[in-house]
Parts: C-alpha cells; structure tokens; sequence
C-alpha cells in the first residue's frame, strides 16, 4: 500500500516558517485580496486566504466588491493597490463574474505584487527558467515531492490537464528538474497507454474517476491535484484513491493533500514579494 503524503503536516510546517521570516523584516508584508461579488466557493477560498494571512504574520487587506463593479473601477483598484506601499502581493479571486474580463485584469496587476504568478510577464520568466514566483499549486506538488524525497532527474513524468494554472507551469517546473515530461488531458485518445508507463502520475483535469488503478504503473507516485464534489457533498479527486493506492509507492488524498500546501505557497510567494519589494 502506498504511503500517504501528508499535505496538512507541510503546510504548518511552511507556514510556520513563513512566519518566522516575514517577523525578521522591517516592514510586515502585506496581501491585498480582492473579491467580486458572492460566489460561495470563492467567499470560502477568501476567507481560508485572509485566516493564513493571520498566522503568518502577514497584514490582510481584503476587499470585497459588488457583482456589479464594473471593468474600470475593479482596474482602478488595482491601480491603486500597484502604488500602495503597504501592499506586497495582489490576489484577484477568479473567477470574476460576467462581464469581467480576466485577462485584462490579470495584466493589469503589477509583476511585482503577481502572487499568483498569473501575469504574462511571470509566465514568461517560468518559461525561460528565471527566478521568480512560482504559481502556488505547481509550487506545491514541487515542495511536496522534493519533501518526500522523489527522485525527478530521468524520470518520466506525465501530467493530466493542461490548464494555465496548474498543467503548464507545472511542466515547466518539472522540466527545470530534468524530467522527461508528457503533457495529457481529456481529450488524448491513448490515455490509459500514456499513464501507465509513467514514473510520476499527476491530475489536475477536474474529472472524478478519471485514473483508475489499472492506468496507474507499479511502483509510480500518483499526485492527485483536483478537488471534485459528489452528489452528496464529499469531495474527491480525479484518481480512484483506493484503487491506484494498491499500486502506488506514494499518493497524495484529498483532501489533505495539495490544497493545503497552495494556500501556504500563496502565502511564502507574499513573503518573497515582499523581501524583493524592500530590496
């Protein structure tokens, strides 16, 4: 049986250290984090952010705006958080409602305070291999993997889903660690064929039941990134746990796995933007 890797664990463990830095430096950092009307699930994204904020000596500025704001008054915010001295990082809550344009919102935020990584300009650095900030999900399966000692070098990595948020950059970080990576999602005809002749299998396609155990290769490390919702309210991800747990040498569940080491990465790319911006 697999052994299970424990993302709650890491995450106090980061945020903890978090903390410890962010107390060392003249200034305490500072996220802005910006809600556009009342979706529950981002309501309850926000408030997860804002409670980490608390324990990682980091000042909250939340801003919660009417479904109703238009295109220039949520740019003129952000304008106005760009110039704040107090303000480290800028997180924007996606998605925004219609007929908010994200990606205009996006570009508008300052590389700089990019906590997301989520700018064009940061993208591009991720893509060339510069130093900077690192989106917060990739980030985790990276501090997870390297936590638990996995070898990357040489090793074939295959990745579901191709999002900008998750499949892409994480690519992009795996590459930096000399995997030989193969990117897959929905639609690849040979899925199963792909998958199981991976060494390190990773999720992130938002399809529950999607990777059974028999697409899961002896011995591989399975890193479920998806959070799903059942019927009946529980969540799962995209892996058949039990299933793929049988095979596995080591699994992430969910919950407990990814999720909470993304918040504390948000968290410790806040704390890097803030050493850079008092540098």
């Amino acid at each position: 049986m697999a052994t299970r890797i424990d993302g709650k664990t890491l995450a106090a463990k980061v945020k903890a250290q978090v903390a410890e830095e962010a107390a060392k430096l003249p200034r305490q950092p500072g996220l802005a984090v910006v809600l556009v009307g009342e979706d529950p699930a981002s309501q309850v994204y926000v408030r997860g952010k804002e409670a980490d904020c608390g324990g990682c000596a980091i000042r909250s500025f939340p801003y919660r705006l009417p479904a109703e704001t238009t295109q220039r008054e949520l740019l003129d915010l952000i304008e106005k958080l760009n110039r704040d001295p107090a303000v480290d990082g800028i997180l924007v809550q996606l998605p925004l409602p219609e007929p908010l344009e994200e990606a205009a919102v996006i570009a508008a935020i300052a590389p700089e305070k990019d906590v997301d990584c989520f700018h064009p300009f940061n993208v591009g650095e991720l893509m060339i291999g510069e130093k900077g900030f690192y989106p917060c999900t990739p980030a985790s399966v990276m501090r997870l993997l390297a936590e638990y000692g996995v070898e990357l070098s040489g090793k074939s990595c295959v990745i579901v889903g191709r999002s900008n948020i998750v499949g892409k950059p994480l690519a992009m970080l795996m590459l930096r660690e000399n995997a030989t990576v193969t990117i897959c999602h929905t639609k690849t005809e040979y899925l199963k064929k792909e998958c199981s002749r991976a060494d390190i299998l990773i999720s992130a396609a938002g399809q529950a039941g999607l990777i059974t155990g028999d697409m899961v290769k002896e011995g591989a490390v399975v890193v479920d990134v998806a959070v799903n919702r059942r019927a009946d309210g529980t969540l799962c991800g995209d892996v058949v746990f039990e299933e793929a747990a049988g095979r596995a040498s080591y699994i992430t569940p969910v919950p407990g796995g990814v999720g909470p080491l993304t918040r504390a990465m948000l968290m410790k790319n806040t704390l890097y933007a803030a050493v850079i911006h008092g540098k």
